[in-house]
């Protein structure tokens, strides 16, 4: 019964991690912005690394299990 929290959060981060660095991706790859004021190699670099953190949150959570 505690494992379903971590599914739940795995699950919503590893959703996150993935929408979250293929719309970087794909906005990177069209060069288009990816946040509007913002330096484009800057913003592509948070949002990556948000990405990836929500990943590594996810596998983590998943680990937990």
């Amino acid at each position: 019964m505690e494992s379903v929290p971590a599914v739940f959060a795995g699950a919503v981060f590893g959703l996150f991690g993935a929408g979250l660095l293929a719309w970087t991706g794909a906005r990177a790859a069209h060069r288009e912005p990816v946040a509007y004021g913002a330096r484009p190699v800057t913003s592509v670099v948070i949002a990556g690394a948000a990405g990836a953190g929500a990943l590594a949150l996810a596998v983590w959570c998943f680990g937990q299990i």
